[in-house]
C-alpha cells in the first residue's frame, strides 16, 4: 500500500470514526473504564489523624515505626491494542480485508482513549514481534497507531489467491507432496498469540486495559492470556469474514492457506460442504466465547464486514451492567 494511500485511509478513518466516537463511544468507555478503582502510589511515615486502616503492618514491623499506604485514584488509564498482523489477516471477501477492520477497530478505541486523555500504546504481532509503541497520549500518536496497523502489507503477498487458514483449523485437513509444504515460514506466516503475551508482560510495568485483535488462528496459547489477564485486563476481540463462516457456492476453487502455504482445490458447489464448513466455523466461534468465560476473559466478536461500532458498544454496556451488579 502507498504511502499517499495509507495517508488517505487514515484521513477517512479518522473523519469516520471522530463522528463514532463523539456520537456513541465517548459515554460508554467512561463508565466502563474510568475510575475504576485505587493504585497504591506510596508508603509514608504515620501522621497523627491518618486512618489507622492505610497503616502499612509489614513495613510498621519492619522499622518499629508506623507507615501508611498512600494510595490515588486510579484517572489515567493505560490502553494497549495488541494487533495481529499474521498472513491470514490480509484475507477479505467484501471491500475491508480482516487486517483493514482490525485497524478500525484500533482507531476508535485509540480515538475513545484520547479524547478522555489516557495512554494508548500498540504492539503488531504474528510469530514475532513485528513493532512496539509505547502508550503515549495524544491525538497525533493515536494517529500513529492507526497508520502503522494500515501500513503493515507485506508487498509479496499474492492478493489474488485465496487464503484458508480457516479452512485448515475446522478440520479440512488434506496432504500436498510438495515441497514448499515443508519450507521454513517466515514469522509474518504464523500467529503465536503466546509470545505476544509474555512480550506485553517484559514491557509494561503498570496495569493496562488490554485488546487483543486477532482471529485466533492458533493454539496453545491459553496459558498466557490468563497469566496477562491476573496482571491486566485483557480482553479478547476475534475478527472474522463472513466467508469464513458461510462459504459460497463458486463452484470449485483453488485455495492456499496463507500461513503455511498449503493449497487444495474444493468443491464450494457441494451443500454438503459447505453445511459442514458453516457447523464448524459456528462451532469455533461459539467454543472461543465459552473458553475465554471460563478463563475469567472478556470476548468481542467482529463481523470484518459490517459496522465495527455495535460490537464495541454491546461490549461496553454489558460491562457497565456487570460493574453495577
Amino acid at each position: 500500500m502507498l504511502t499517499s494511500e495509507i495517508l488517505r485511509r487514515v484521513r477517512e478513518i479518522q473523519v469516520r470514526t471522530g463522528r463514532q466516537v463523539a456520537d456513541v463511544l465517548a459515554g460508554e468507555y467512561v463508565s466502563v473504564f474510568k475510575g475504576r478503582g485505587m493504585e497504591f502510589d506510596e508508603v509514608r511515615p504515620y501522621v497523627p489523624g491518618d486512618d489507622v486502616r492505610s497503616i502499612d503492618w509489614n513495613v510498621t514491623a519492619r522499622t518499629g515505626e508506623p507507615y501508611i499506604k498512600r494510595y490515588v485514584e486510579e484517572r489515567q488509564l493505560t490502553i494497549m491494542l495488541m494487533a495481529d498482523v499474521s498472513a491470514s489477516q490480509d484475507f477479505g471477501s467484501t471491500t475491508r480485508s480482516k487486517r483493514e477492520a482490525t485497524a478500525e477497530l484500533c482507531a476508535l478505541l485509540a480515538f475513545s482513549a484520547t479524547r478522555n486523555d489516557d495512554k494508548v500504546g500498540l504492539a503488531l504481532f504474528h510469530g514475532d514481534i513485528e513493532q512496539y509503541i509505547p502508550p503515549r497520549k495524544g491525538q497525533k500518536h493515536a494517529l500513529r497507531v492507526v497508520r502503522e496497523v494500515l501500513a503493515h502489507e507485506e508487498e509479496q503477498a499474492a492478493a489474488s489467491q485465496s487464503e484458508v487458514g480457516w479452512l485448515k483449523r475446522l478440520g479440512f485437513v488434506w496432504k500436498q507432496a510438495t515441497a514448499r509444504q515443508h519450507r521454513p515460514r517466515s514469522p509474518r506466516e504464523a500467529t503465536d498469540l503466546g509470545f505476544a503475551l509474555e512480550f506485553l508482560m517484559r514491557v509494561t510495568k503498570r496495569r493496562t486495559i488490554c485488546f487483543v485483535v486477532s482471529d485466533f488462528l492458533d493454539d496453545n496459547y491459553e496459558h498466557a492470556m490468563v497469566a496477562a489477564n491476573t496482571k491486566h485486563d485483557v480482553i479478547a476481540v476475534l475478527v472474522t469474514d463472513p466467508v469464513e463462516l458461510d462459504v459460497p457456492d463458486a463452484g470449485l476453487v483453488a485455495l492456499r492457506d496463507a500461513e503455511t502455504g498449503e493449497a487444495r482445490v474444493v468443491d464450494t458447489g457441494s451443500r454438503a460442504f459447505r453445511e459442514e464448513a458453516h457447523t464448524r466455523a459456528a462451532t469455533r466461534v461459539e467454543e472461543l466465547a465459552t473458553r475465554f468465560a471460563s478463563l475469567g476473559i472478556d470476548f468481542i466478536h467482529v463481523d470484518a464486514a459490517g459496522d465495527v461500532v455495535d460490537p464495541l458498544v454491546r461490549f461496553f454496556r454489558m460491562r457497565g451492567r456487570r460493574g453495577r451488579r
